[in-house]
């Protein structure tokens, strides 16, 4: 009899380093060996090389993001905090982010699960948690980024940082959150599926994780490396609250 087998999914750890760790030591705990990263490893935090560094040496997959696809090359409008990013990264860090595949397909008790950054339309095209039934459809749908082929039953997608399940009929879209720019809780999140591979319709378990970690450790690892929008960094880490809404609510 074929075993069950547990896979971990990350997303979005945009260079929060000690987030990351924090993370892959709570799945280790778990006995989980298998790693899905769904994408935006660099940008917004100070260690993105480092982070880089780690998904390479840990995760089976990584899925490019709109992060990866930006970050990497050069352009005449780029800010300063982007500059500094970019400059953070090696060139091999760079050439990585740039050969990422954009969807990662897997069969697991009989359900076939797709795995993208955003949308099946692009890493550009965001999908919120409050969606319509179009947009809910587009999730599932056969695109130029997908490629042909039988529709998914199962997708699993990151980009807006918060975590939710939605089942509609046969269908079920989850978002596994960030683990290193969480605007839902100031926690790391990820996501465990747990199944038998193969094509045989058995269970299938989807697991949402929360891990504490230091934040304020990683807030002192920017100001030391005197990282662009670190005080801004630091409210979204603090208090997950998306940085375009500091002002409004006075936490600027």
């Amino acid at each position: 009899m074929t075993q069950p087998q547990r896979i971990a999914l990350i997303s979005d750890i945009h260079g929060n380093l000690t987030a990351l760790t924090a993370v892959l030591a709570d799945i280790d705990a778990r006995g989980i060996e298998t790693i899905y990263n769904l994408g935006d490893v660099a940008g917004k935090g100070p260690r993105g090389s480092a982070a880089i560094q780690l998904s390479r040496q840990r995760c089976a997959v990584t899925i490019g993001g709109n992060w990866d696809d930006f970050l990497p090359d050069e352009q005449p409008t780029d800010s300063e905090p982007l500059r500094w990013w970019r400059e953070e990264l090696s060139p091999a860090d760079r050439q990585w982010l740039r050969d990422l595949p954009l969807v990662h397909d897997l069969v697991l008790s009989g359900r076939r699960i797709r795995l993208f950054h955003a949308s099946a339309q692009s890493v550009y095209t965001r999908v919120w948690s409050q969606h319509t039934p179009e947009e809910f459809d587009g999730m599932f749908a056969a695109t130029e980024l997908t490629g042909p082929g039988p529709v998914p039953d199962v997708v699993a997608y990151g980009d807006i940082h918060e975590t939710f399940l939605k089942v509609a009929g046969s269908r079920t879209l989850l978002n596994v959150g960030s683990v290193g720019n969480a605007l839902d809780e100031p926690a790391a999140a990820y996501a465990i599926l747990e199944g038998t591979p193969g094509q045989e319709q058995v269970a299938l378990g989807i697991q949402f994780v929360r891990v504490p970690y230091d934040v304020e450790a990683e807030i002192a690892v920017a100001t030391s490396l005197d990282m662009p929008t670190t005080a801004t960094y630091a409210i979204e880490l603090r208090t997950a609250v998306y940085r375009g809404l500091h002002a409004a609510l006075g936490l600027g």
